[in-house]
């Protein structure tokens, strides 16, 4: 049963706990319930904001200035608790540190470099999706959605192939302490001790491979945009960002396609649609569904007051599906004009690795559209529950090749 909303002195309060099993398990239930609560909603167990509608949601993570990340963008506040890491240069500063720092990814991560992972991606989606054909039915996060990132996106990077899959365990631990301390922070921090180390060795610069994007970033850092620290920093900010959520998102997307074939069929017809079908992936199935800003000083949402130093959980996933912004929103359409969602996020402080994950994505699409004529379920796709992520952790499909 879902918890009731209150109206207490004209703010909207709930007791709907997003970091539930049941809220994790279906979310969707609750977003609308929370967007119909108000423009912003006192959330009672955790003593915090949250903001659902896109009406509010987009405005928000567009200004740093008043809703900031350096606070955190988990539950936690940095400006009350040590975090169990440095944080990230990137995702977790405000300017000016941030307008430095992202200054060099964004010239690491340029055009002519991002063009030339194009083929390599491309092919390695081929290698994996004619081996996953040949299998007829199978399990297609084992053998498309994980595999093809925690190969494509570390060669990227730079890293040597042995232990690649410590980068999940360390996803796992970046996106899941975003949320309270619970049985899933609890399971993600418990391999802590082993994946920390080798994660911190990874990112040092004898560790990357000559030319490759963790280079790049030391590069930068010998011409004094940043010191040899934090260019170290940077590179983990790539281990954390683009091999999870790009995992869940391109799991998400077989899922969709194999729930709506009408919309597979749609885009064999017109391959030209695999990036715009991308984009209606990551609103309708969110990867990322949802975090933290903090308020650096008094302000107001909708009438409400909000005091400074108070965290607001941001549901991207609820403002991707607001009906106020998207025409029957619950429908997976790959000819939606997604132009505006937040999945992934806004403002100075959206997804430095989205082009990327875009490329890895495309790729992989355009592959499926060249060798796959229909993709079905043989069975029930299980849920991942996670405090901050949207994925399946088995998706039982068969693929029938073209």
């Amino acid at each position: 049963m879902l918890s009731t909303v209150e109206r207490n002195d004209g703010v909207a309060t709930s007791e709907i706990d997003p970091f539930s099993r049941a809220f994790l398990s279906d979310p969707y239930p609750f977003h609308e319930q929370l967007r119909e609560a108000g423009p912003i909603v006192r959330l009672t167990r955790y003593g915090v904001w949250a903001v659902a509608r896109y009406e509010q949601v987009h405005p928000l993570l567009n200004n740093w200035q008043t809703f900031g990340s350096g606070g955190g963008v988990g539950i936690s506040n940095f400006h009350k608790e040590k975090n169990w890491r440095p944080p990230s240069l990137l995702l977790e500063t405000d300017p000016p540190k941030h307008t430095q720092t992202r200054s060099v990814m964004n010239r690491v991560l340029s055009p002519p470099n991002l063009k030339k992972l194009r083929d390599g991606f491309y092919q390695d989606a081929v290698r994996l999706l004619d081996r996953a054909l040949e299998l007829g039915s199978f399990d297609a996060v084992a053998e498309l959605a994980q595999p093809y990132p925690l190969k494509v996106f570390p060669d990227a990077v730079g890293l040597a192939p042995d232990g690649r899959e410590r980068l999940l365990a360390y996803g796992d631990m970046v996106f899941n302490t975003m949320g309270p301390k619970n049985e899933f922070y609890d399971a993600a921090m418990s391999k802590a001790a082993e994946v920390m180390p080798w994660v911190t060795q990874r990112c040092e610069r004898s560790a990357l491979r000559p030319g490759s994007l963790g280079q790049e970033v030391y590069k930068a850092a010998d011409a004094g945009d940043v010191t040899h620290a934090e260019a170290a920093l940077l590179v983990r900010s790539f281990l954390s960002a683009g091999v999870d959520t790009t995992i869940y998102a391109l799991g998400n997307a077989i899922l969709c396609f194999a729930s709506n074939p009408e919309q597979w069929q749609r885009l064999r017809q017109d391959p030209t649609k695999v990036r715009a079908a991308f984009e209606e992936i990551m609103r309708f199935e969110t990867p990322f569904q949802a975090f933290f800003r903090t308020t650096t000083q008094a302000t107001e949402i909708a009438g409400v007051p909000i005091e400074a130093d108070e965290k607001i959980y941001v549901s991207v996933g609820a403002a991707n599906r607001d009906p106020r912004k998207w025409d029957d929103p619950e429908r997976f359409d790959i000819t939606r004009k997604t132009v505006g969602h937040v999945g992934f996020g806004a403002g100075i402080h959206a997804c430095v690795g989205q082009m990327i994950a875009r490329i890895e994505v495309e790729m992989m699409l355009t592959a499926m559209v060249e060798r796959v004529a229909s993709i079905e379920l043989t069975g029930t796709p299980e849920r991942l529950l996670h405090n901050t992520l949207r994925a399946t952790t088995k998706l039982p499909v068969r693929m029938t090749p073209v």
